[in-house]
């Protein structure tokens, strides 16, 4: 590939990226305001019906239907299944929580991922990286405030997300490497659709009005479609180079809590926001450097 083919792969991917973090902040602004009329469980299975659907279709008409052999069936359910429990925890952080917040605590999943990485996947990890989950974690506490009351005992809930993100992130990275990506999303809302759908009697409520079903649309072409971006994006350029773009998601996510809420975080918040992006962009800089200097020897 030529010095202008790679760089057009690298901008595309970066363009890709961003769609699917504006997707993302849909999603998660979308979810917060249909939450407050619509159980959250019912939500979720509408959720993942229409990313099954929109994953199998995609799969079906781009790659074939043979990209969807797997021998580690049982690991594509771990994987729904913990991906059941992120959003679960996500649909109802966002009843309690403003957006910005809640994304900004979200996002140190990929600190605490990189910590773990040295036990589970076996990589190393130096002392900046530790002092980097540090710092990440030293910006939630900034946001939180424990003792203040300032979103009292719901932020136990994307603390909740984030230990659960984080297993489901390690073990997406540990099928990555047998596993076709699109065939494994399709796989893992499949999985979560029939948890939701054993006990949908119990969960399902006549939805209110037009607008929330029109909401609940929204949120799940927002789901499907910053997904498949983000598997998009991540084919056509390395994870160092598109990490640091991850973290616009927190600016994003405070544009959306501002334009449909109204709200706008407080200084204290704004600073552990901060940390968190910095602490985030500066550790994949750091991986990208260390790239670099692998390949140079």
């Amino acid at each position: 590939m030529n010095r202008s083919a790679a760089k057009h792969r690298l901008l595309l991917g970066g363009v890709l990226l961003v769609t699917a973090l504006v997707c993302f902040v849909i999603l998660d602004t979308t979810t917060k305001w249909v939450t407050q009329s619509v159980p959250p469980l019912m939500a979720l299975w509408v959720l993942f019906g229409i990313q099954a659907a929109v994953s199998i279709a995609f799969v079906s008409w781009r790659r074939g239907f043979a990209s969807m052999r797997t021998v580690h069936l049982k690991w594509h359910v771990v994987r729904g299944m913990l991906l059941l429990a992120v959003q679960g925890l996500a649909f109802f952080s966002l009843r309690y929580l403003p957006v910005g917040e809640f994304t900004a605590m979200a996002m140190t999943t990929p600190l605490f991922v990189t910590l773990l990485a040295s036990r589970i996947l076996g990589e190393h990890v130096s002392l900046y990286r530790l002092l980097l989950v540090g710092g990440g974690l030293a910006g939630t506490l900034v946001i939180v405030r424990p003792g203040s009351g300032a979103f009292g005992w719901a932020v136990l809930l994307p603390m909740g997300l984030v230990v659960f993100n984080t297993a489901y992130q390690l073990l997406t990275s540990r099928m990555a490497r047998t596993e076709d990506a699109v065939s494994t999303q399709a796989y893992t809302c499949s999985t979560a659709l029939l948890c939701l759908t054993v006990v949908l009697p119990w969960i399902w409520a006549p939805v209110p009005d037009l607008q929330a079903g029109l909401g609940l649309l929204v949120m799940g072409l927002a789901a499907s479609a910053g997904n498949l971006l983000f598997i998009l994006a991540f084919e056509r350029a390395p994870a160092a180079t598109l990490t640091p773009y991850m973290y616009l998601q927190i600016g994003l996510g405070i544009l959306g809590g501002w334009l449909v809420f109204s709200h706008v975080p407080d200084a204290q918040s704004v600073m552990g926001m901060g940390l968190i992006a910095a602490c985030g962009v500066a550790g994949a800089v750091l991986t990208l450097h260390e790239k670099h200097r692998l390949a140079a020897t």
